[in-house]
């Protein structure tokens, strides 16, 4: 009896799951290694960070989404090194794989360009931990408010600033502010809706820079008629747990804000483990990988999602680093896989682009595919069902669509749980009532 070839993929994200469920009628076995015991619906992190969502609405576990899949075995660990040359590859909890065929689909994780120690300050937005953390840190701080009696400190407290315009930033800033306005004053009493203050920084000329330049200008109406202070052009020099400051511009003064709360979105890099593959990478840190995604000089290695660097023929940019992008690599790997089972050649990856979309807030989000630009509600219907469509089962569409009516029709937000708590200098566990120094 010959013994089927082995194939281990390295995350359970779009790209690793896509991949594991492509193969399920192949003659291979699989082996999916993950740190985290879910598959996570990424786009939807900020509904959790702005309490419209709870966690469980936007991930599935993944033994329950493979478990039909008799060729897949799913172990909760983490791959932390790997031997190209050997084919094997290494696991924290100890001992390792052996492999015929690699699928790397680690993802990205936040990029604050030299400057990790702003991570305590301005938490980035990748995991579900993260999500609960911001959620936690935008509530304490509406909850600090209400019992503070100076002015000065009231302001700070409800002063939010989201760092990077792309569509993360946008739906952070969008959320924070309708938060505000449909929350505090329905659930508070001291604290009102103007008093609040949300900043959206963008280091470049505009935000949404991979739209289309006529959606980048309404999304930016949209924001400021929603009450944020969309700034363009604001490169950000230095952040504490009392605000951060905008470096000087044409040799004027720079600028603080005072803030208690401030989100990071400004850019993302490759997982650590890309970097041990000893291949060439990008300045993002993403594999430089061949037309069949694999690594050059390793055909039996994939890269995929946001851990690869595509450059398809014939153009200059890399693929975006899009859930689409992820789940299309996936598929083709796996088909690349069978072929390669079966003596076959391999093919060229050519990724179909179905467009691009981002939410600003309730009832707006901008959308582009090929030609077609739209803005307002119709965009956000779009928006909304395309979202609900890719949850990975039924049960999380049907609980999030009945959310999302719920918040819709009512203004209420049902996910205000302040859980959590990472206790790390400056977070608000204990700043909300400490001065600045």
């Amino acid at each position: 009896m010959t013994l089927r070839k082995h194939v281990v993929i390295v995350g359970g994200g779009f790209g690793g799951l896509s991949a594991a469920k492509a193969l399920a009628q192949a003659a291979v076995r699989v082996t999916l290694v993950d740190r985290s015991n879910h598959h996570l619906f990424q786009p939807l992190l900020y509904q959790v960070a702005m309490a419209g969502l709870s966690p469980a609405e936007i991930a599935a576990p993944l033994r329950g989404i493979l478990r039909r899949q008799e060729n897949v075995t799913v172990l909760l660990d983490e791959v932390i090194a790997v031997d190209v040359a050997g084919k094997r590859v290494s696991l924290r909890e100890g001992g390792g794989l052996d492999y015929d065929y690699l699928i790397i689909g680690t993802g990205a994780r936040t990029n604050y360009f030299g400057h990790d120690d702003w991570a305590t300050h301005a938490p980035g937005l990748k995991d579900l931990d993260d999500a609960v953390e911001i959620r936690r840190r935008v509530l304490l701080a509406f909850e600090a408010a209400e019992r503070e009696g100076d002015e000065l400190r009231r302001r700070e407290l409800l002063t939010f600033i989201v760092i990077g315009g792309g569509p993360t930033g946008v739906e952070l800033a969008g959320a924070i502010a309708e938060l505000a306005a449909f929350v505090l004053d329905r659930d508070f009493r001291r604290i009102r809706s103007d008093m609040t203050r949300v900043l959206l920084l963008e280091g470049g000329p505009r935000i949404l820079a991979s739209f289309d330049a006529s959606l980048s200008a309404k999304a930016e109406r949209a924001l400021r008629k929603m009450g944020v202070e969309v700034r363009t052009g604001a490169l950000v020099t230095s952040i504490d747990a009392h605000g951060l400051v905008i470096g000087a511009k044409d040799d004027g003064p720079s600028e603080r804000i005072a803030a208690s709360t401030v989100l990071w979105g400004a850019g993302v890099r490759a997982s650590a483990l890309v970097a041990a593959l000893g291949a060439k990478c990008d300045r993002m840190g993403r594999a430089i990988v061949a037309q069949d995604c694999s690594l050059r000089g390793h055909a039996e290695a994939f890269v995929i999602g946001d851990a690869a660097c595509f450059i398809p023929t014939g153009k200059e940019q890399p693929l975006p680093g899009v859930s689409p992008t992820a789940m299309q690599q996936g598929r083709f790997v796996a088909r690349q896989i069978v072929r390669s089972v079966a003596g076959k050649p391999r093919e060229e990856f050519a990724y179909v682009d179905k467009g691009s979309m981002a939410t600003i807030g309730r009832k707006r989000a901008v959308v582009e595919v090929g030609k077609l630009r739209l803005t307002g509600l119709l965009a956000w219907v779009i928006w909304l069902a395309v979202h609900i469509f890719y949850l990975i089962d039924f049960r999380n569409r049907l609980a999030v669509m009945l959310q999302w009516a719920w918040s819709y029709v009512t203004y209420k937000r049902g996910a205000r749980l302040i859980t959590g708590g990472r206790l790390e200098p400056g977070s608000p566990e204990t700043a909300p009532d400490a001065p600045p120094s």
